[in-house]
């Protein structure tokens, strides 16, 4: 039995409460995380999970083991990191994990180009739009747009964009544009679900919009916008090809935006490791200030 594999394998277990999850976090099989599971406890003497039907529990001695074993494991991740503070080579295992649209966009052609120049590394990138949890579900990095919640993680600003009130031409051709906010809200508004929904934000102003769709997905609100079914209110990375191709106009450009920072998130750590803290600086060059979303839509500056 490999001791610090068991021992990864336990922590992982105990700190997601499945088997299964712990399997993904760790690239192994759920037959392997469990085998790792039973010789660690043969091995101390003792039980450590409680297994049922449907539940884990972790018995007292789990409880005790969990708590000494975190702070090792602990330890020994910033050994390998302080060790590695000065090395600047790039290898070994990443899990980054970024908003699927954005992430589609302009994370994952840069994560490629990033590999391609670091073979040594290897990286299980992970595209969806729930806040996950970087220390329970191991991962290394996650790409965040718009506020961030107090928390002990650190984040970096790599990037900005802003929220851009949008239509079709075909919309606006029927409709009329509007050229005040309470017109605005006298338009059929599509609506962003997990921001507010019905609120849209201009500076310090807010106001509630209402409108024949809404949706936990950018990209549905833009292919809807597109095809004339209403006003959208959309990050600027999401319709830079839809505005620079004519098939949104941008609108209300008088009006102060919202403006969304777009950070790398990671734990702290007295060290950080080096992949973490290259891909950190190959990100924020790459996409710049002003981002190449916003240089191709020709958009005024972002206000510092």
């Amino acid at each position: 039995m490999n001791l610090l594999d068991a021992m990864t394998a336990f922590v992982r277990v105990a700190e997601l409460g499945s088997y299964t999850r712990a399997a993904e976090t760790l690239n192994l099989s759920r037959t392997r995380i469990s085998r790792l599971i039973m010789e660690l406890e043969s091995h101390l003497g003792v039980r450590l999970l409680q297994r049922t039907t449907r539940r884990l529990h972790l018995t007292e001695a789990g409880e005790s083991y969990l708590a000494s074993a975190q702070g090792i494991l602990q330890a020994l991740e910033e050994a390998e990191a302080e060790l590695g503070a000065g090395s600047t080579e790039v290898c070994g295992r990443l899990r980054v994990n970024g908003p699927m649209s954005f992430g589609m966009r302009f994370l994952s052609p840069l994560i490629a180009r990033f590999m391609v120049e670091h073979p040594a590394l290897e990286v299980r990138l992970d595209l969806n739009d729930r806040r996950v949890d970087l220390l329970e579900e191991g991962y290394d990095l996650a790409i965040r747009i718009g506020s961030l919640p107090d928390s002990t993680l650190v984040a970096r600003r790599l990037a900005r964009c802003r929220l851009v009130p949008c239509a079709s031409p075909e919309y606006l051709a029927r409709y009329g544009e509007p050229q005040t906010l309470k017109e605005l809200t006298e338009h059929r508004c599509l609506r962003y679900r997990t921001t507010g929904g019905s609120e849209w934000q201009f500076g310090g102003k807010r106001l509630t919009v209402h409108g024949p769709l809404e949706s936990n997905n950018g990209d549905v609100l833009t292919h809807a916008a597109e095809a004339g079914l209403g006003i959208a209110h959309q990050p600027s990375f999401l319709i830079t090809e839809s505005i620079r191709q004519g098939r949104l106009v941008p609108l209300l450009q008088n009006e102060e935006p919202v403006t969304l920072g777009i950070y790398g998130v990671f734990p702290a750590r007295r060290h950080l490791p080096a992949k973490v803290e290259r891909l950190l600086d190959y990100l924020a060059e790459a996409w710049g200030d002003p981002p190449e979303w916003e240089r191709e839509m020709g958009l005024s500056p972002i206000a510092q």
